[in-house]
């Protein structure tokens, strides 16, 4: 690959092979290891790629490192050692701190280092990212995904990617490791974008599938049969076959939690805003799930959306 000048970047997409990165010239650094993350870097291990973990809480990387990833104790230590770098993390301040702090990734990391942040956050945090990072000849991606604690257990995600397409490609099969549903949305900032058009149809279906689970027990009726009839036809969803059980159960633990799906929402009424467009099922979404974050249940699982009607 040319070492890229002054119009190297603006001529990238011509000038890069569009092969993906051999495995064994390629060492994996994993930022993030909660519900989601932990299973992502598994998967990638698995495959036989060399891994290094950091997390804040050292002992959930625990599992990771004892099946044969390395740690790292700091962003600044795996950008020193790893040439493609994913991140899973909470909210955009710390995406923010991750990347372009004094000891982030994009001061720190090698030229020619792949930068993946596949956590939710603003698609104007992907595009200076994408900006600072172009300045050292480092590539990244925003590469949110969805499918929750399952999909990643399941390596099943769909991920949605913004960013230089030939950086995507010589990627691919990274991605490949982790879902099954992959697509290049555009420049940098569109895989953001696209995942705020997920979480906007997730929440108001989550709405609509809890409203069903409360209406069939008031009505009488058993709401694991209920269920039988309704998840193959038209209202079927991922929420209603894999949350709407959890919620019979009375199983509120994460797959994905409720302040980060609060975060999520947040985000997206921040850009509808910007676009000068209405969102009366999100801002409703928003307004309940705040309602159950100020009752303490933050960390609990978004299927606890149920208890707003429990009670």
């Amino acid at each position: 690959m040319k070492k890229n000048n002054v119009n190297g970047w603006q001529h990238c997409k011509k000038e890069r092979k569009q092969n993906m990165l051999a495995k064994e010239t390629t060492t994996i650094g994993f930022i993030g290891t909660g519900v989601m993350g932990k299973s992502m870097a598994r998967h990638l291990l698995h495959a036989g790629y060399p891994v290094i973990v950091h997390n804040r809480t050292k002992e959930k990387a625990s599992d990771l490192i004892a099946e044969g990833a390395d740690w790292a104790d700091s962003p600044h230590e795996i950008a020193s050692k790893a040439n493609v770098i994913i991140t899973i993390i909470g909210y955009p301040k710390d995406v923010e701190e991750v990347y372009l702090g004094e000891l982030g990734l994009v001061k720190n990391a090698r030229e020619n280092t792949y930068l993946i942040d596949m956590t939710t956050s603003t698609p104007s945090l992907a595009k200076r990212i994408y900006e600072e990072a172009k300045k050292k000849n480092i590539y990244t991606l925003d590469a949110p995904v969805s499918g929750g604690d399952v999909g990643a257990r399941d390596a099943k995600l769909s991920i949605m990617v913004g960013g230089d397409e030939a950086v995507f490609k010589e990627l691919q099969s990274i991605f490949e490791v982790l879902g099954t549903n992959i697509v290049y949305q555009g420049p940098a900032g569109a895989g953001q974008h696209t995942k705020m058009c997920n979480q906007i149809a997730i929440a108001s279906n989550m709405i609509g599938v809890t409203e069903a689970i409360v209406y069939a027990k008031k009505a009488g009726l058993d709401p694991e049969k209920v269920l039988q009839s309704i998840t193959s036809g038209a209202a079927g969803s991922f929420s209603l076959s894999n949350l709407a059980p959890r919620m019979i159960k009375g199983d509120f633990e994460p797959g994905f939690y409720i302040k980060h799906f609060i975060k999520d929402m947040r985000i997206a009424l921040e850009e509808a805003e910007g676009m000068n467009m209405e969102t009366p099922g999100l801002s409703l979404a928003e307004t309940l799930y705040s309602h159950l974050s100020a009752k303490g249940e933050d960390e609990s699982g978004t299927q606890a959306l149920y208890k707003y009607w429990d009670r």
